[in-house]
């Protein structure tokens, strides 16, 4: 453990803490994506001005409050969410969402190599595999210092995707006549404000669910809760904002084709590179640490071979591996509602992780999220948000009957 900067294997010391601006400089990381910017522009295209900014807002909130109860639990606890999923799966049923999540993150790493390379391709004429091995070999040389270079590069990548993307934004926006004529635009294919409301929840609940990979190395629990709204509530729909703004404009939702447009290539090329990396080095992060519960190994080494793996498949989880991927993001928000509600039913058993024995698998923790994936897919509503509550609330039902039981054998 001496040698595990990543703290990957236990609770992250007092001594390891962090403060509040680089914790947020991380998660806004995390969050300025350029998948959410696409989530954008296609809301921007079918809802009405008012109609975006409300479906952005609430479900941004939904995000923000799911995380920070998240943020809350890995603060208190100092651990990460594989560690935390031995409470509620057993030591080895929390194999299974490590490999869901850590599996999921690694994918998702080489689809942002490819979606940095393609553009880029597009732009320069610079051969595309060239792009992919450099950029994807450089995202993984720096996860090799945890958390520490995750603060660096965020805090150089946030401002700078902030500036230039707000800059560039405001240029068209002004070039089209200024908000009061983006507020006359009607829709042409109208979205439900449902469906809406379910594209904002879903775009980021996967990676929210590792939220505590992060914060838990925060000073207290309400830095952690404070951080995480911020990143997820404000970060996520400056992210929204931007995509929307430069669809309805250019046609383009990312804010690096939109500069590219604007001929704006080379701030186009940082902001892309940035936006990406930032996001891309928190997957292989938290994907090392997923892994490394499984195996028991420092999660450094892990992430880095991660990370090359992610590379070399980049193009192909690109062209054949996105829609697979998207439909195991369903299957995550259930185990942070498992997470949440046992630590609420069950605190006290928290408090001190190397003294606790685990049952080796908790069938009531993999039950609970099978029952959430069908609420998510069966239950009319918000798809992450039914499935989040049909894992909280089956698993809370199957560990009252299961302590009952305890109790009763103990009694007897």
């Amino acid at each position: 453990m001496a040698t595990d900067n990543n703290y990957s294997l236990g609770p992250v010391p007092t001594n390891a803490r962090k403060g509040v601006t680089s914790l947020t400089m991380v998660m806004l990381g995390l969050t300025f994506f350029s998948a959410s910017m696409w989530t954008g522009g296609s809301l921007g295209t079918g809802l009405s001005f008012d109609d975006f900014f409300l479906a952005v807002l609430i479900g941004n909130l939904i995000l923000g409050i799911y995380t920070s109860f998240l943020g809350y639990i890995g603060a208190s606890t100092g651990l990460s969410t594989h560690l935390l999923a031995r409470f509620s799966f057993g030591s080895k049923g929390s194999w299974l969402p490590s490999a869901l999540l850590g599996g999921t993150q690694v994918g998702w790493f080489g689809v942002g190599v490819a979606m940095f390379a393609i553009p880029v391709h597009k732009a320069t004429g610079i051969d595309t595999n060239l792009l992919i091995v450099t950029s994807g070999l450089l995202m993984t040389a720096t996860v090799y210092f945890g958390i520490s270079a995750l603060m660096i590069l965020s805090a150089i990548a946030v401002p700078a995707i902030a500036i230039l993307g707000g800059y560039s934004v405001n240029q068209a926006v002004e070039s089209v006549g200024g908000i009061a004529q983006l507020q006359s635009v009607t829709p042409a294919e109208p979205l439900d404000f449902s469906v809406a409301l379910a594209m904002v929840v879903g775009s980021f609940i996967s990676a929210g669910t590792l939220t505590a990979d992060f914060v838990r190395f925060g000073k207290k629990p309400s830095s952690a809760v404070l951080v995480t709204m911020v990143a997820f509530f404000i970060g996520n729909s400056l992210m929204f904002i931007f995509g929307a703004a430069g669809a309805a404009v250019t046609g383009q939702s990312d804010i690096s084709e939109v500069m590219i447009a604007q001929g704006l290539l080379i701030p186009a090329i940082i902001v892309l590179g940035l936006n990406i990396w930032t996001t891309n080095d928190n997957a292989l992060y938290a994907s090392g640490l997923g892994f490394a519960n499984i195996t028991g190994l420092p999660s450094k080494y892990i992430s880095m071979a991660n990370g090359v793996v992610g590379t070399l498949c980049a193009l192909w989880l690109y062209n054949n591996f996105v829609g697979w991927l998207t439909f195991l993001s369903l299957a995550i928000p259930p185990i942070g509602g498992v997470i949440i509600a046992d630590f609420l039913l069950n605190r006290a058993r928290y408090k001190n992780f190397a003294e606790i024995e685990f049952q080796n698998i908790n069938w009531a923790g993999i039950i609970a999220v099978a029952i959430g994936v069908a609420a998510g897919h069966f239950i009319p509503g918000v798809v992450p948000v039914n499935a989040v509550l049909g894992g909280a609330l089956s698993y809370a039902i199957m560990n009252t009957i299961q302590h009952k039981k305890t109790l009763a054998k103990q009694a007897a």
